[in-house]
C-alpha cells in the first residue's frame, strides 16, 4: 500500500492560501488591487475586528456579469492574461488569478457586483465546503468583496495573528501605500464605523500631503527625469528630512509598490555626502519600465521585481538623483553640477555600479585615508586590549542623567592609566571634541576615540532598561503640559505599550480624536524636545514591537535610548564630555552601544610611531 497520497482539495486549497493570504493586511492588499485594475476611482476600506471579522473592499468599476463573478471565485481564474506571452507585457496590478480563491478558502467570502449597463447585479457566496452559489439582485455600480471570519477554518493561523493594535497597523501601512501609488484614485478607510483616513484624488503632492503632513512637500525635492531606458518620478527628502528609523522609503514600480534593495542602493548612494551613518533618506519614487524589461513574477505577493538590465537602471537612477541634490546644491561635484547629464553614459558606465546591496553591507562611503590593509597583529594593536582593559573591571550601576552630574576628578582615567605626574598634580589629560561627533582624549597607552551618540545610547539604555524591569519610573512633571495629536495608528500603539511608557518616566492622558497630553517625562528629556522624543520612539518602536514583553522593554529601552541621546553635529563643554565619559564607564558595558555598534576606540602610542616610521 502507498505511503504517498494525493491531499484532498480542501487541504490543498488551505495549504496554498497561506501564500497569499498571511495576514488580513494581505487581504486589504489584494482586495484594494483588484479594485484598482476594475477601473474604479473610488475605493472604500471597511475594517473591523482588525479584519479578522470583517473587511469589505467597495469600488465603482466596471462590476462584473453574473458568470464572471461566478469564475472569479475559482482558482486560476482571470482577466488579466491569457496566455504565457502576455506575462510579458503585464499593466495591471494582479494577473495570477489566485487572490480570492486563496481568500475563499479561508473565510466566508461574498461579492456583490454589478456591471454599468446591467438593471440587476449578481451577488455571489462561497460556502465553507467550497461551493458558489449566485443569485440577482440590484446593488451599487460596481464591485463590494466582503471578506468575514478570516481563519475561522484554520485555527492555527488565527492564533498566531498578533494584536488588533498591530494587525491595523499592517492595513493602514498597506492602505496608505497603495494610496500613496495611486494618488487619481479616492481612498478611504473606516476602522469599526469611524473614518480614519479620506484621501481625495489629486496628483502626487497632494496625496503626499494627505498621507504625511500638510506641509511636506516644502522639505521635498520634485524628481521628473525620463530617459530611453526608465522614467523617474516623485519626491526625495532634503537633508531635514533625514531620520534614523527605516520606513519613509516608498518605491513604485508601474506604480507597483515594491520592495528592491539595488534601487534602495542607489538612491542612498546619491545622497552618500550628506548620510550619516544610521541616517535614511526620505523618498517616494515612481519608476515607469517597459513591461517586458522587468519580471515581477517573482514571488505571490508581487513585491519582488527583476530587471533584464539592473546595472544600467541602477546607474542611472544614481545619475537623476545625484543631479537633482546637485541643483539644490546638498551635494557638490564638477561633472553633476550641470543641469543636463548624459543618461546614455551613466547607463553605460559600470564605475557607480556596486554590488554591496546583495552583501548585506553599508553604503561605501568616500574617505581621505588610504586603504592600508592592518594584519590581525596590528588590528590587535589598535583594538585588542579593549576587553582587557582595566576600565572594564568597573562595578556596573544605573546612573542619572550624564548631563546633570558634577565631574568626577577619575573621568576616564583610572588606576593604572593614571600617570605618576598627574596624581601629584591633581590636573587630567587634554580632552577634545573632533568635529562635534567624537570625543578625544590621552591615556597612558596612546590615545581614546568616542563616538557621543553611541556612548550617550549606552548610558540611557541601561537606565531605561533598569527602570522598565523595576517598575519604578522617575519622571519630571512638566509645568506646562504639551497637547499633541496623533494619527490613529500611532494612538492605538501608546495605548498598546502605556505601562511600558509609564515605566520609562512618561505620564500621559488619552484626550478624543486621537489626542494626547504629555504631563511627564524622563529626567534625561530636555526641554522642547519631549514630542519630539515621544514621536521618534513610536515610529521606532512600530517596526520592531515583539509579542515577547521581555523583549519589548529590551526594544523599548532601545529606541527611547535613540531618540534621546544627542545627536551628532552636538557641540558639548569639556564638563559635559567629562561627564559623559564618567558614565559611559559606569555602565555595565562601556564599549557597545545597544545597537551593537563600537562606542570607542583606542590607538596605541605604538601605531602611531609605526605610522609616522618612528622607530626609535
Amino acid at each position: 500500500m502507498p505511503t504517498i497520497k494525493i491531499l484532498p482539495e480542501n487541504i490543498v486549497n488551505k495549504i496554498a492560501a497561506g501564500e497569499i493570504v498571511q495576514r488580513p493586511e494581505s487581504v486589504v492588499k489584494e482586495l484594494m488591487e483588484n479594485a484598482i485594475d476594475s477601473g474604479a476611482n473610488n475605493v472604500d476600506v471597511f475594517i473591523k475586528n482588525a479584519g479578522k471579522s470583517l473587511i469589505q473592499v467597495c469600488d465603482n468599476g466596471t462590476g462584473m456579469t453574473e458568470e464572471d463573478a461566478i469564475l472569479s471565485a475559482q482558482k486560476h481564474a482571470t482577466s488579466k492574461i491569457f496566455n504565457i506571452d502576455d506575462l510579458n507585457y503585464l499593466s495591471t496590478l494582479g494577473f495570477r488569478g489566485e487572490a480570492l480563491s486563496s481568500i475563499a478558502a479561508v473565510s466566508q467570502l461574498e461579492i456583490k457586483t454589478q456591471t454599468r449597463d446591467e438593471e440587476l447585479g449578481t451577488l455571489v457566496r462561497v460556502s465553507n465546503d467550497g461551493e458558489i452559489s449566485s443569485e440577482k439582485g440590484s446593488f451599487v455600480k460596481g464591485t463590494s468583496i466582503a471578506v468575514k471570519n478570516l481563519f475561522y477554518n484554520v485555527p492555527a493561523r488565527r492564533k498566531f495573528l498578533r494584536t488588533n493594535q498591530t494587525e491595523f497597523r499592517h492595513i493602514s501601512d498597506t492602505f496608505k501605500k497603495i494610496a500613496l501609488g495611486n494618488s487619481k484614485i479616492s481612498f478611504k478607510l473606516y476602522n469599526e464605523n469611524d473614518i480614519i483616513f479620506d484621501f481625495k484624488s489629486g496628483d502626487l503632492s497632494k496625496r503626499i500631503q494627505q498621507v504625511f503632513a500638510d506641509n511636506m512637500t516644502d522639505a521635498l525635492i520634485p524628481i521628473d527625469e525620463k530617459t530611453d531606458i526608465i522614467s523617474v518620478s516623485g519626491f526625495i527628502g532634503k537633508p531635514a528630512m533625514l531620520k534614523n528609523c527605516k520606513g519613509d522609503q516608498y518605491i513604485f514600480i508601474n506604480n507597483r509598490f515594491v520592495i528592491n534593495r539595488q534601487i534602495n542602493h542607489a538612491v542612498f548612494t546619491a545622497y552618500e555626502s550628506i548620510l550619516q551613518k544610521g541616517d535614511y533618506p526620505f523618498f517616494v519614487l515612481f519608476l515607469d519600465v517597459e513591461p517586458n524589461k522587468i519580471d515581477v513574477n517573482i514571488h505571490p505577493s508581487k513585491m519582488e521585481v527583476k530587471f533584464e538590465d539592473e546595472k544600467s537602471i541602477y546607474n542611472l537612477l544614481l545619475a537623476i538623483i545625484r543631479k537633482s541634490l546637485g541643483i539644490q546644491n546638498l551635494v557638490y561635484n564638477e561633472s553633476e553640477a550641470e543641469t543636463v547629464v548624459d543618461y546614455e553614459a551613466a547607463a553605460l558606465s559600470g564605475a557607480n555600479f556596486i554590488n554591496s546591496f546583495n552583501s548585506g553591507k553599508g553604503i561605501n562611503r568616500p574617505s581621505n585615508f588610504d586603504n592600508t590593509k592592518y594584519s590581525d597583529v596590528e588590528l590587535d594593536k589598535l583594538f585588542g586590549n579593549i576587553q582587557n582593559d582595566p576600565l572594564a573591571n568597573a562595578h556596573p550601576q544605573f546612573i542619572d542623567d550624564p548631563f546633570s552630574q558634577p565631574v568626577q576628578k577619575e573621568f576616564l582615567h583610572k588606576r593604572n592609566d593614571i600617570d605618576e605626574e598627574e596624581k601629584e598634580t591633581g590636573s587630567s589629560s587634554f580632552i577634545f571634541q573632533l568635529h562635534e561627533k567624537y570625543i578625544l582624549s590621552q591615556i597612558k597607552s596612546g590615545l581614546i576615540v568616542i563616538d557621543q551618540n553611541a556612548a550617550h545610547r549606552r548610558i540611557l539604555f541601561e537606565r531605561a532598561f533598569h527602570q522598565l524591569k523595576r517598575g519604578l519610573p522617575l519622571s519630571q512633571q512638566l509645568l506646562f503640559p504639551y497637547k499633541l495629536a496623533l494619527d490613529k495608528e500611532k494612538y492605538d500603539l501608546l495605548k498598546e505599550i502605556l505601562n511600558l511608557v509609564i515605566n520609562l518616566g512618561f505620564t500621559i492622558t488619552f484626550l478624543r480624536s486621537n489626542n494626547i497630553e504629555i504631563r511627564g517625562v524622563p529626567e534625561d528629556v530636555k526641554h522642547g524636545k519631549e514630542k519630539e522624543i515621544l514621536f521618534e520612539m513610536l515610529n521606532k518602536y512600530s517596526e520592531i514591537i515583539s509579542d515577547d514583553k521581555n523583549k519589548n522593554e529590551e526594544n523599548l529601552a532601545k529606541v527611547y535610548a535613540d531618540s534621546a541621546a544627542i545627536k551628532e553635529n552636538t557641540k558639548l563643554n569639556e564638563k559635559e564630555m567629562r561627564s559623559l565619559i564618567n558614565h559611559l564607564f559606569s555602565s555595565a558595558n562601556p564599549y557597545i552601544c545597544p545597537n551593537g555598534r563600537p562606542t570607542l576606540i583606542k590607538i596605541s602610542l605604538n601605531e602611531f610611531s609605526r605610522r609616522f616610521g618612528n622607530t626609535n
